[in-house]
């Protein structure tokens, strides 16, 4: 029998390896790879690797035998054994990283949940003096020695610190007396953390087996839509489809049993909800009807608990995964079916590089795995909707409750005829006084909607007008009354209540504006009796206060919930009967083409809380822009009506879906600074392409945020293949110009404009 040639196998593993690391760059950097990880590093591993004096960990692109033009240094561990992404993630990744104009090992890291699995540690080894010392310990050497002991352990292999004193405890200061002898050597890496033990952990070790599970009978209008869903997962291709169905008609069931044929189909459904605050929710529901076979991915677990479910996930032990923007990362085999819940919802935005959108970056990658897209919502963005109207989606409507049940009356008051007959500035008027006392006293439950925290919105000096503003972002400061103390809500600068004017020395200081504090506190003088709580994030730090809240206001151990947007979305309590929005002008101001848009759904999804059990909602939105279209669609619950008004506009002043749109933002803690990159910058694009149209720079409408001054650049482009090489460019630049790593900020279809 001829011997294998294994010369031939030894020539053909790859000596490189191209890595990705997580710093300002696009260019990957060639590693060599030692001898004992030639045949195990594969694209989609992580290791860690010198960069300068640091060691980074990066994912690793390529694998190859292409000689670098100097020498490359080695890669000096494996992290993974297995790849930490597998080939559909990784190509998903170089696409946002190129789309949105970010570096690539930024958003490969983003991608990874398990980046805390990776820590710092110490890795002890014998020196060549430590091998002899060993060697010449007698055979019967006193074991309880910790010296022996422990020159026993690493003559066999290296170990990590943490190990070492694990295994021998009263070892430290012999490790350093063995070190300063020379007998040991002591190595800063990263260290791996080991996987828990004991179970899947998290959410899903608690999951009940889906069995006898009530289902509730679709609508007409229910079995429709599913049914064209159906079709397109059986098909096993790529669609993409618009739920568009009013609040309370049911679109979670359809989800539902969309899954349910994705994985009678033998594949898997990805669920995506924009925040935390639904996930609770949705959760119940899935682990109802499909038990241990969902996981939960979000924020706000634990390291471990978020390991768990990823490896669970990665494994194949869960076939639903539920999660928020970065689920769409999840390491799903096969998938058939991604929902994108709330799909108009801004917190789908990322706000950090890379600036990706969760629900773009679902259908791209559901289009790379041939799997069904649906997108659901009440108030769908309006790029959507006109997806859906040029055939780029297909629109899927559900128009009635379920059921039957009406959509809540909803009525305007104007709040300047309320001032002109009582001549009070009170925060009710009042009729909604009157309803809420009303429905509490008949035992029914009420939303109150102020989308702004706090108790008074600024401070200020009645002698010199002055406003006491953040000392790291240009704007004012708001008083929190619970707390006694002033804070930024952008960067959670805090400082005392003043006694008198930083300015003038007045003591005539006074608070202007409401917040949800505010209105609590409003409440609890108007109805003493009543129960009372908030939900905003002032008063939910974590997802088990959210629960507790929420759960408490379920169980009818509240009568009053006030909140800001977290109680305007995706919570199903039939006892609700009664919503008030406390100022439906919250917003409109601002600088921002989104703004009427924004308003819009805000309204139009809290109107949507009242009214989904068996008796009837009512809401009363107060208001001193009564004729704005934006509030008077969303009292008439004219969806077709505000998109149709809104699309003029934006046609009008090539906005969004007309136009591609960019955000450049230059940055630096120097003023002078600033003003000189984005002058340097200006200059470059004074001749823009004829495709795109760059307005600015000018200053930010936050000029100074987390101590940075900003100014941007705010491109509007037909061609979305030009902009994309117009940005690309400017990033060019400005490397090429030596600017700091953080002075310039890109966003791709932008949401917010702040």
């Amino acid at each position: 029998m001829v011997p294998p040639d294994y010369t031939l196998f030894v020539r053909n593993m790859p000596s490189y390896c191209d890595v990705s690391l997580p710093v300002p760059l696009d260019t990957a950097f060639t590693y060599a790879l030692p001898p004992t990880l030639e045949h195990r590093v594969r694209p989609g591993c992580r290791v860690i690797v010198g960069f300068g004096a640091r060691k980074l960990t990066g994912v690793v692109l390529e694998c190859h035998d292409r000689q670098p033009p100097m020498d490359a240094r080695p890669v000096l561990r494996l992290v993974d054994e297995e790849p930490a992404l597998g080939p559909e993630l990784l190509d998903l990744g170089l696409w946002i990283a190129g789309y949105y104009a970010a570096p690539p090992g930024e958003t490969l890291r983003s991608m990874l949940p398990l980046a805390a699995d990776v820590r710092a540690g110490k890795i002890l080894s014998l020196t060549p003096a430590g091998q002899e010392a060993a060697r010449q310990l007698p055979i019967l050497a006193e074991a309880e020695d910790p010296v022996v002991r422990i020159l026993r352990a690493l003559e066999k292999r290296p170990l990590s610190e943490t190990w070492v004193k694990k295994r021998f405890p009263e070892a430290a200061g012999t490790l350093r007396s063995l070190e300063r002898k020379g007998f040991v050597a002591v190595e800063r890496v990263q260290r791996v953390r080991e996987r828990r033990r004991g179970g899947d952990g998290g959410a899903a070790a608690e999951a009940p087996v889906a069995e006898g599970v009530w289902r509730p009978v679709l609508n007409a209008e229910q079995e429709a839509a599913l049914e064209a869903v159906r079709q397109s997962i059986a098909a096993g291709r790529f669609g993409t489809f618009l739920l568009h169905g009013v609040t309370g008609s049911g679109k979670t069931e359809v989800y539902l049993n969309a899954i349910e044929t994705a994985l009678g189909q033998g594949r898997s459904a990805l669920m995506l909800v924009p925040e935390i605050a639904l996930t609770p929710a949705m959760a119940g529901h899935f682990y109802g009807r499909f038990g241990d076979r969902v996981a939960i991915l979000h924020s706000a677990f634990t390291d471990a608990e978020r390991s768990d479910q990823w490896r669970r996930i990665r494994s194949g032990g869960a076939r639903v995964v539920v999660g928020t923007r970065s689920g769409v990362f999840a390491p799903v085999e096969n998938l058939g079916l991604v929902v994108v819940d709330e799909e108009h919802d801004q917190s789908y935005k990322q706000e950090e590089t890379p600036r990706y959108h969760g629900r773009d970056v679902a259908i791209v990658r559901a289009q790379r795995a041939g799997a069904t897209v649906v997108l659901g919502s009440a108030t769908p963005g309006l790029e959507s909707r006109y997806n859906a109207g040029r055939g780029k989606y297909t629109l899927l409507e559900l128009k009635e409750r379920i059921e039957k049940r009406p959509l809540p009356q909803v009525d305007l008051i104007d709040m300047r005829l309320e001032f002109l007959e009582t001549r009070k500035q009170n925060l009710f008027s009042r009729r909604l006084a009157e309803a809420v006392e009303k429905r509490v006293a008949a035992g029914e439950q009420v939303m109150m909607l102020l989308n702004r925290r706090g108790f008074a919105s600024f401070v200020a000096c009645r002698s010199c007008g002055q406003r006491i503003e953040c000392r790291n972002c240009s704007v004012t400061l708001t008083f929190h009354r619970r707390e006694r103390r002033l804070l930024c809500h952008y960067c959670d600068y805090a400082e005392a209540v003043p006694s008198q004017c930083p300015s003038c020395s007045s003591e005539h200081i006074y608070f202007l504006g409401s917040g949800s504090e505010k209105v609590e506190e409003e409440l609890h003088r108007a109805f003493p009796r009543a129960r009372i709580a908030r939900l905003d994030r002032d008063t939910v730090r974590g997802r088990r206060q959210y629960e507790s809240i929420l759960g408490e206001f379920r169980e009818g151990n509240f009568d009053i919930l006030v909140g800001t947007q977290m109680i305007a979305k995706g919570h199903d309590i039939p006892n609700v009967t009664l919503v008030g929005v406390v100022s439906a002008d919250v917003g409109l101001g601002l600088p921002d083409f989104r703004a009427a848009e924004r308003t819009f759904q805000l309204l139009t999804q809290v109107a949507g809380r009242a009214g989904r059990g068996d008796l009837p909602g009512r809401v009363l939105i107060q208001t001193i822009n009564p004729d704005h279209y934006a509030i008077g669609f969303a009292a008439a619950q004219d969806y077709q009506g505000f998109y149709e008004k809104e699309l003029n506009f934006r046609r009008l002043m090539h906005y969004p879906p007309f136009t591609a749109m960019a955000n450049i933002v230059v940055r630096s803690q120097k003023l002078e600074e600033a003003l000189k990159l984005a002058g340097q910058l200006g200059e470059y694009l004074k001749d823009p392409p004829k495709e795109v149209k760059v307005l600015g720079p000018a200053a930010a409408p936050v000029v100074k945020l987390k101590s940075e001054y900003r100014y941007q650049f705010l491109m509007k482009a037909t061609s979305r293949r030009t902009l994309g090489m117009l940005l690309g460019a400017a990033r060019r630049f400005a490397e090429s110009h030596d600017w700091p790593a953080t002075a310039l900020v890109v966003d791709v279809d932008p949401l917010s404009l702040m």
